[in-house]
C-alpha cells in the first residue's frame, strides 16, 4: 500500500493529525496504522480527561487556548452521519495549591497566563476553606484558580477525530508496526508484524509510550520512558453544595471531583514502574497517596476505593514537554511523543501543527521550540523551577 503520509498510532494524536491533513489538503492520501482498534490500553482512553489553561511555558498556554476554542464547537464540527461526539465539558475549574516555598513560582506562572489573556487568579487559603471546606488544610497558603479549566470525555474526542478523518478519506488499518524503513537518510515506509509493507515518503510516529523502541530501530534515541500511572476512584462519603474544583497539590498529587462524594485521585512519582505492566497496585494508594491526601486535607480521613485503573505516561525525561516535529537527521520522519501526561489535551494544536509542517504551510502557532533539535542538543525546555503536573 502506497500513501503520501503514514501515521503510526491511531489514538487521539494520530487521529487529529489525519484530520488536519485531510482538512488542509483533501487530495493528500493518509493511512493510519493502529495496533489495537479497541484502544483498551491507549493512553487516550485511560486519561482522566482534565484540560487546563494553567501552564507556564508560552507554547503550552497557547496550545491550551486553541484546545478550548476547538472543544467549544467540537460536536458540531465533527458530526458524522448524525453522530455528534459530545466532549461533555465540565468547567469546574482547576485549583493549583501553593505552599510558601512554591508561591513565587505559582505567581510567576499566573502572571504569564494573564499576560496571554487567560482567566486565572490567586485565591488565599482562608477563601479556599470558606468556599470549599473539604479542601481546607494546614500546609498551603493559597492557590491559582482557572475557572474555565475542567474535564472532557477522551473517548468522544478520539471518536470525533477518527470518524471525521475517515469520512474525509483517511484509511485506518489495524496492525502492529514491527519496524520503520529508511533508505539512507529518508523515510520510505513501515513494515508490520504480519510482514505487510506500507510505503510513504512521510511517516509520523504517534505511538506515544510505544514510540521509542520503533525509533531506536532506525538509530533515533529519544529520552522517553513508559511510566505506569495508577488512578484510583475513591468514595469519600463527604457531602457538599455546589461545584468543587479539581485540586492539585504542590507534590503533584491531584483530586478530581466526580460527584456523589466520589473523586479521581492520582500521584505520578519518580519511582513509578517503568514498562508495560497494566496491573493496578493498590498498595501505592494506601502506603503513599492516602497519607499525603490526609496530611493536606484531613476531611479525607475516611474513604473507600470504588475503582481503579492503570495507564501509561510517555515521559520525556529531558524536560517533561512534548517532542514534536521532523527529525533533523532523517527526512520525512516526524516524531510526536514525550507529552508526559499532557498529550490528550494538546492533540488539537499539535495535530494542526504537524499537518502544517508536512504540507509546508506556515504554522498558525509556532511550536518549533518543542522540536526534536533540543533533544539532539541536550537543551531542555522546562515549564519552570517548581513542579507543575
Amino acid at each position: 500500500m502506497n500513501r503520501d503520509v503514514l501515521i503510526v498510532g491511531g489514538a487521539v494524536m494520530g487521529s487529529a493529525v489525519a484530520y488536519y491533513l485531510k482538512s488542509m489538503d483533501p487530495a493528500v492520501s493518509v493511512a493510519v496504522v493502529e495496533r489495537d482498534s479497541t484502544y483498551a490500553r491507549s493512553s487516550t482512553v485511560l486519561s482522566d480527561g482534565n484540560v487546563r489553561i494553567q501552564f507556564n511555558l508560552e507554547e503550552n498556554i497557547r496550545i491550551s487556548q486553541y484546545a478550548f476554542d476547538v472543544l467549544a464547537t467540537f460536536a458540531d464540527d465533527m458530526e458524522v452521519g448524525g453522530y455528534r461526539p459530545e466532549p461533555g465539558a465540565r468547567h469546574q475549574g482547576n485549583l493549583f495549591l501553593a505552599d510558601l516555598e512554591h508561591r513565587a513560582d505559582a505567581l510567576a506562572g499566573m502572571e504569564a497566563q494573564q499576560a496571554l489573556g487567560c482567566d486565572v487568579g490567586w485565591i488565599d487559603e482562608p477563601e479556599i476553606a470558606a468556599r470549599w471546606p473539604i479542601f481546607a488544610g494546614p500546609h498551603y497558603i493559597g492557590g491559582t484558580f482557572g475557572p474555565g479549566d475542567g474535564s472532557v470525555d477522551p473517548n468522544a474526542v478520539l471518536r470525533g477525530y477518527r470518524q471525521r478523518a475517515v469520512e474525509m478519506g483517511a484509511d485506518f488499518v489495524e496492525g502492529e508496526v514491527a519496524e520503520l524503513i529508511c533508505d539512507g537518510d529518508r523515510m520510505v515506509g513501515v513494515c508490520l508484524v504480519s510482514g505487510e509493507e506500507f510505503r510513504a515518503p512521510v511517516v509520523v510516529n504517534c505511538a506515544g509510550a510505544w514510540s521509542p523502541p520503533l525509533l531506536a530501530g532506525i538509530g533515533v534515541d529519544l529520552p522517553v520512558l513508559p511510566f505506569m500511572r495508577n488512578v484510583f476512584i475513591v468514595d469519600s462519603h463527604l457531602e457538599w453544595e455546589g461545584d468543587l474544583p479539581s485540586v492539585f497539590l504542590p507534590s503533584g498529587l491531584y483530586v478530581l471531583p466526580e460527584g456523589d462524594g466520589k473523586f479521581l485521585v492520582a500521584w505520578s512519582l519518580p519511582d513509578d514502574l517503568i514498562g508495560f505492566d497494566f496491573t493496578v497496585r493498590r498498595s501505592k494508594f494506601f502506603d503513599r497517596i492516602w497519607p499525603e491526601l490526609i496530611e493536606h486535607f484531613p476531611a479525607f480521613d475516611q474513604l473507600d476505593i470504588a475503582g481503579s485503573w492503570a495507564g501509561l505516561y510517555a515521559v520525556n525525561t529531558l524536560d517533561g514537554n512534548a517532542i514534536i516535529g521532523e527529525w533533523p537527521e532523517i527526512g520525512g520522519l516526524y516524531v510526536c511523543t514525550g507529552f508526559s501526561g499532557h498529550g490528550f489535551q494538546q492533540c488539537h494544536a499539535v495535530g494542526r501543527y504537524l499537518a502544517e509542517l508536512i504540507l509546508e504551510r506556515d504554522p498558525v502557532l509556532d511550536l518549533s521550540r518543542l522540536g526534536p533539535q533540543r533533544v539532539i542538543d541536550g537543551n531542555p525546555l522546562h515549564e519552570h523551577a517548581g513542579r507543575l503536573i
